[in-house]
């Protein structure tokens, strides 16, 4: 059985251990590279888990994460779901469903009207994974990815 569970600050090892987990297996997924995260240390860890008002998911099998997702307050009435991610052996058995839907209720009780990602071009399982979940692709032009010439796909949905 695979539970959610809601990190806090204190809780940074398990989400480092879970981001590199992520990183390690699914680099094309990510726009951050695992080498980005080993520069930081502890403090660097520390720091973006306590960005004010995230809220920051570990999906665990008994002890060993699984799948993440985080939460962040956006601009205004927008916040975004970032840092998606499932072990391979447990996609397609609707972890990923349930951790978005973590995150969407949450945005959601947090009085948010949008929640947007983004999403590397080219990643069809997760394009279909949000499009099944109500994501369209919005007109906002992602950030560039490290090859300085793609983009990311910006995608969003209405909470109310």
């Amino acid at each position: 059985m695979v539970n959610l569970r809601v990190l806090t600050a204190e809780d940074w090892l398990l989400w480092e251990k879970t981001r590199v987990a992520a990183l390690a297996e699914a680099p094309q997924a990510f726009k951050s590279r695992l080498d980005d995260w080993h520069r930081g240390g502890r403090e660097q860890w520390r720091a973006w888990m306590g960005i004010p008002g995230s809220y920051n998911v570990v999906a665990l099998r008994g002890d060993d994460p699984v799948g993440m997702v985080r939460g962040v307050p956006g601009d205004g009435e927008t916040c975004e779901l970032r840092s998606l991610w499932v072990r391979p052996d447990l996609r397609g058995e609707g972890l990923g469903d349930r951790l978005i839907e973590a995150v969407a209720t949450w945005g959601h009780k947090s009085d948010f009207v949008a929640l947007k990602l983004a999403a590397i071009p080219g990643n069809e399982p997760a394009l279909r994974l949000y499009r099944r979940h109500g994501f369209s692709i919005a007109e906002e032009a992602g950030d560039l990815l490290p090859d300085g010439v793609i983009r990311e796909l910006v995608m969003v949905k209405g909470l109310r």
